[in-house]
């Protein structure tokens, strides 16, 4: 058995099945999904197909909730907060994927499955978390927003809270050689970002991939993107 943890797929669904393919997963191993399922991307609808027919075939897939994530049931009932995240977050390209005109016309399953996402996961030296752990509070886990959303904050570890757990996470879009740097050092600073900016590859130099972390074996796995994401701008 493997445990694997991919995030930030952002309705890139070609390319996560084309990573799944490339790692090879079994009903055997356990997939850890870091959240931002969403968004950006052409086909956030496929994704989520993807993940809910893998949870309804055998595979152990396990999902955590990413700040895009949440954004969709805030923007469900915030008029205007909606109208933010059609265009500055990729929201556009999500309806268009489920081809709706109003929020009926997304089905049930989908609304339950983005309800019941957790925000963190523990398991076998690791903790799993969508951004980071806010280290000023005497309890890391507490703030659900810091858990989705917080950047910079690799200089306030700590490391005796921490223990000899490691953590991984996505969030913050890195280049495929910043993160093969940061699982070199990963006994050392215990942290690993593995979001390389699936979605952003015509806009950010050095990203463009999607990866899988073998948490077993200590392995990355990278995969360029194959979806056609030429229509969104970042920030838009």
């Amino acid at each position: 058995m493997r445990q694997f943890a991919i995030s930030d797929i952002h309705g890139c669904n070609i390319s996560f099945n084309a990573l799944l393919d490339q790692i090879g997963l079994t009903t055997a191993d356990e997939l850890y999904l870091l959240g931002d399922y969403i968004d950006r991307g052409p086909d956030s609808k496929g994704v989520l197909d993807t993940v809910i027919r893998l949870q309804s075939t055998g595979y152990k897939v396990r999902c955590l909730m990413g700040n895009h994530d949440e954004a969709i049931l805030k923007a469900r009932t915030d008029r205007r907060f909606y109208l933010d995240w059609l265009t500055g977050w990729g929201g556009e390209e999500t309806l268009d994927s489920f081809k709706a005109f109003q929020w009926d016309d997304i089905a049930q399953e989908y609304w339950q499955f983005f309800q019941s996402l957790e925000l963190f996961a523990e398991i076998d030296g690791f903790i799993l978390v969508h951004a980071g752990l806010n280290f000023k509070l005497s309890n890391p886990f507490s703030n659900k927003t810091d858990l989705m959303y917080m950047r910079d904050w690799y200089k306030d570890v700590n490391y005796h809270w921490l223990g000899d757990r490691c953590i991984v996470h996505g969030h913050t879009p890195v280049t495929i050689e910043q993160c093969e740097t940061l699982l070199q050092n990963l006994d050392t600073h215990q942290v690993l970002d593995i979001d390389t900016g699936c979605f952003a590859g015509t806009r950010l130099l050095g990203k463009g991939y999607l990866t899988a972390f073998d948490m077993t074996n200590r392995e990355l796995f990278f995969q360029k993107n194959l979806d056609d994401v030429s229509g969104y701008w970042a920030g838009r």
